[in-house]
């Protein structure tokens, strides 16, 4: 179990608010607000992306202004509210599990409600309801914004009005007012809802509908939101990030963007993640290479190089294509970083083409690397394809891509070693004197390794000189200059 989560009976979540990365005092973006009496306390459970964080953040906003209090822990709260994830089969059994836990809670009388909201609810819809019959809201994705309709009706035992779902909006919803629950010199921002990629194993845009970019002045002014309430460190995200502006300028303008918030006072790093390997030109190279805080770390998820499989994947791109903009990016971008996803086992794959990939990833040498066996999702095309592959095989070739990756990160973090980095800071290391828990630029929160430092009186959010002078295996050992 990582620092700063709660256990609950058998299930390990994350219920807020916690130590780093999340924090212990979640951060209010919006007014203050008047110290009545509260309507009623409520705890939260948040599972799945980054982006879905966003809609727990905005969510606990809402709840706020409406007049709720938020407690650490749901035996002590008026009710839970569970956003689910409903991607892949694992994190559904994660919100399962944690559905039924605080179903168990609200059995035993320490629950008044359970409020289930996020891509699961939007996902089954009435057969969660069915399944679970004790649960007293059902929220969809876009359903969000009518949270505090959820916990009235909650809080009132209302049992004929049991779902909020709402279609998926032209325009994304702003994601201001938040009660954040990461720490407070870090936060995601979110550029933009849904996708348009129609991939063929993945149901994102069934859940969170085609993609719509949120306007740019929009987002600059949400960063400077989050600036003037302390952040360090925005993480952009979104479904597909360099797809940005498409769909509402008619061409890609994420490098504008990027100048823009390039601008934008109080924030010292810029992390991109989700960049589908379109789209991405001269312009944004340059902007990322020339930037004062755009860091030169990407999240390039590729899932594939062999030609015929990226075709069944409907990835849209070749391996040709690939290896070109590989090149463009190493040289364009001086100490890049690059973050990559991988898919193990997809229907037809053969042992040849898993080799080929196999081959990429040593060749490649891509510092950060995850891998994931191959699951169907309900009513995407490659469930329809053959060649179904056994899960034993699919995950021996997961396995068999991340012992190839093993020795390539290792041998990256021991060429970091005698060379300074800077390093936020995240936390202190409980019962060490001196001892912090920080990360480098090559280390997005909650994905890749951290660096251990030893310093004088440092603090979170600050971003201190260190010289690294170890590894431990994925992470690294520093001490502050």
């Amino acid at each position: 179990m990582k620092s700063g989560e709660w256990r609950v009976e058998s299930g390990e979540y994350n219920f807020f608010p916690v130590p780093c990365p999340l924090n212990p005092e979640p951060q209010t973006l919006s007014p203050p607000v008047p110290k009545t009496p509260a309507k009623g306390s409520y705890a939260l459970i948040s599972l799945g992306c980054p982006k879905n964080l966003v809609d727990t953040e905005r969510m606990a906003g809402l709840l706020q202004l409406d007049g709720y209090r938020m407690v650490s822990d749901p035996a002590k709260a008026d009710f839970v509210v569970v956003n689910t994830c409903g991607f892949i089969g694992d994190a559904r059994a994660e919100s399962h599990q944690a559905i039924e836990e605080m179903l168990d809670l609200k059995a035993k009388g320490k629950l008044r409600g359970v409020i289930v909201t996020g891509c699961l609810a939007e996902r089954d819809k009435d057969r969660l309801l069915q399944k679970y019959p004790q649960i007293d809201q059902l929220v969809g994705v876009f359903g969000r914004e009518d949270i505090g309709e959820a916990a009235r009706r909650t809080m009132a035992g209302l049992a004929e009005q049991r779902t909020i779902f709402r279609p998926a909006p032209t325009r994304p919803p702003e994601d201001t007012h938040r009660l954040r629950i990461t720490s407070k010199h870090l936060a995601f921002l979110k550029i933009a809802e849904g996708c348009n990629r129609l991939c063929s194993f993945c149901s994102i845009p069934q859940l969170r509908g085609p993609y719509a970019s949120k306007p740019l002045e929009l987002i600059v002014a949400e960063a400077e939101e989050l600036a003037a309430d302390g952040v360090k460190e925005l993480v952009l995200v979104a479904q597909d990030t360099t797809f940005y502006g498409i769909d509402l300028y008619g061409k890609p303008r994420l490098a504008e963007l990027l100048q823009r918030l390039d601008r934008v006072e109080g924030p010292a790093w810029i992390r991109l993640m989700y960049l589908y390997p379109m789209h991405i030109g001269e312009g944004l190279i340059d902007t990322i290479a020339g930037a004062k805080k755009i860091l030169p770390y990407l999240d390039l998820p590729l899932q594939h190089i062999n030609d015929e499989v990226l075709q069944r994947m409907r990835r849209r791109v070749n391996r040709a294509e690939t290896l070109e903009l590989l090149g463009r990016l190493r040289k364009g971008i001086p100490r890049l970083v690059l973050r990559t996803t991988f898919i193990a086992g997809f229907p037809g794959e053969t042992e040849e083409q898993f080799a080929e990939l196999l081959d990429f990833v040593r060749t490649e040498k891509f510092e950060r690397l995850g891998a994931f066996s191959y699951c169907e999702e309900e009513h995407t095309p490659a469930v329809e394809l053959d060649g179904a592959i056994p899960l034993e095989i699919r995950n021996l070739r997961r396995d068999r891509l991340l012992a190839a990756q093993q020795p390539i990160a290792f041998a990256w973090n021991k060429s970091q070693v005698g060379r300074r980095h800077e390093v936020i800071i995240d936390s202190r290391i409980p019962g060490q004197k001196n001892a912090y828990i920080g990360r480098s630029y090559a280390d997005a929160p909650e994905i890749d390794g951290v660096v251990y430092v030893t310093g004088d009186n440092l603090k979170p959010g600050q971003i201190v000189p260190c010289e690294i002078v170890t590894t431990n295996n994925y992470d690294l050992v520093a001490v502050g200059c």
